[in-house]
């Protein structure tokens, strides 16, 4: 997919809303479709997350708009902020940094590296994830749209990468992620990525007692599918276990310097899909992984 690189007002116009239901295999309002563990390649992963989040991004905001805030940097539902977490390194080495958000969304993230000095890019494959972020305000943000496999930037052009639930889930190959990640970090540069805690996989995704007990392999890497009645993907979910994870950062020539699963805490008692305080406070629900460029 080319790059699209928006720095001014691209049709902020927001009028023509497509978003259904999150978590419908059509976002459009349909029923039809069906949920399946099947093989999908990298080319149909790629379309079906464009293509669902243009269709869901309206009613995603919608929901989680207000929890994440227009400027804040969360890795995850548990609400672990980058500002006590400090994954990125401490906040004042943010000033003048340039920093690249993966997955960006609405540029919730990048919004408030902005306001810590920084120069973020908040790269997405959805076009109308990006004209959320413009609604909400992109000053100070480069919006990119382009895929998270194919890095319309120069070798060595950042100083941090970082994702949060950004596109890391949804492809079919994270070790051709990674590697361009490395490409376009400068020797030094970090690159904090989280994730769906890869646990969760071996459990159904609610967020009740139900949501505890195992029903499923954890090792069984197929991928979650919605399809709709012609067998095409319309959302696409990958899993990779822990060590998976881990080998994947080192063939794409990174090093693994921490790995934080963050724990449920007592203030936040939302529920976010199969994310709670019950499962919260028993099992870990996200996993984020530091890494390092050497």
């Amino acid at each position: 997919m080319s790059a699209d690189v928006h720095d001014g007002a691209l049709d902020d116009a927001l009028g023509d809303a497509r978003g259904g239901g999150v978590g419908g295999a059509s976002g459009d309002g349909s029923d039809d479709g069906e949920a399946v563990r099947r093989a999908v390649g990298e080319a149909e992963s790629s379309r079906a997350s464009r293509l669902w989040w243009d269709r869901n991004a309206d009613a995603y905001q919608d929901e989680h708009g207000a929890f994440l805030g227009d400027d804040r940097f969360l890795w995850g539902p548990e609400g672990l902020a980058e500002d006590e977490a400090r994954l990125l390194g401490p906040p004042e080495r943010l000033a003048g940094a340039r920093v690249l958000e993966i997955g960006a969304g609405a540029a919730q993230c990048s919004r408030w590296l902005a306001a810590h000095g920084a120069r973020p890019v908040a790269l997405d494959v959805s076009h109308r994830q990006l004209q959320h972020a413009l609604r909400i305000g992109a000053e100070g943000i480069a919006l990119v749209e382009a895929d998270a496999g194919a890095l319309p930037f120069p070798d060595h052009s950042f100083d941090l990468a970082c994702s949060a639930y950004g596109a890391i889930p949804f492809v079919a190959d994270p070790v051709a992620v990674f590697r361009e990640v490395r490409r376009v970090l400068r020797p030094g540069g970090r690159w904090v990525f989280s994730v769906t805690h890869p646990i969760r996989w071996a459990l159904p995704d609610e967020p009740g007692p139900e949501g505890l007990t195992v029903s499923a392999s954890y090792f069984d890497r197929t991928p979650y599918v919605e399809q709709d009645e012609q067998g095409r993907a319309r959302y696409v979910e990958h899993h990779r276990t822990l060590g998976d994870r881990i080998r994947d950062i080192s063939a794409a020539g990174l090093r693994l310097t921490d790995l934080v699963e963050p724990e449920w805490p007592a203030w936040n008692g939302r529920e976010w899909g199969g994310w709670s305080p019950l499962r919260g406070s028993l099992i870990p629900g996200t996993a984020v992984f530091v890494c390092e460029r050497d």
